[in-house]
């Protein structure tokens, strides 16, 4: 009521969480995302390779670029996230 957060014992907070459908939800979509990743990670220095007849290791450290990509964009679409509910909230 006045903001102060009843105390819940980690047993019940996790198993509120795995029984919730929308956690089984987001688990599968981010797995999905997560094999594309991977997938595009382990194709393209391939792709590079043969498409360009570029040495293995240029390919290859052509092809890691796609996964630093991803560590900046997780993360600033992470703030960004934070920023825009803290001002709209979370509708819909």
């Amino acid at each position: 009521e006045k903001g102060i957060m009843t105390e819940v014992s980690a047993a019940a907070s996790f198993r509120d969480g795995a029984l919730n459908f929308n956690t089984w939800l987001l688990f599968i979509q981010y797995g999905c995302c997560f094999g594309v990743e991977l997938t595009m990670n382990n194709a393209s220095a391939t792709y590079f390779k043969e498409t360009f007849e570029l040495t293995t290791e240029s390919a290859a450290a052509i092809a890691s670029i796609f996964g630093w990509m991803n560590l900046f964009a997780r993360g600033l679409g992470g703030f960004t996230s934070d920023i825009l509910n803290r001002k709209m909230g979370m509708r819909g």
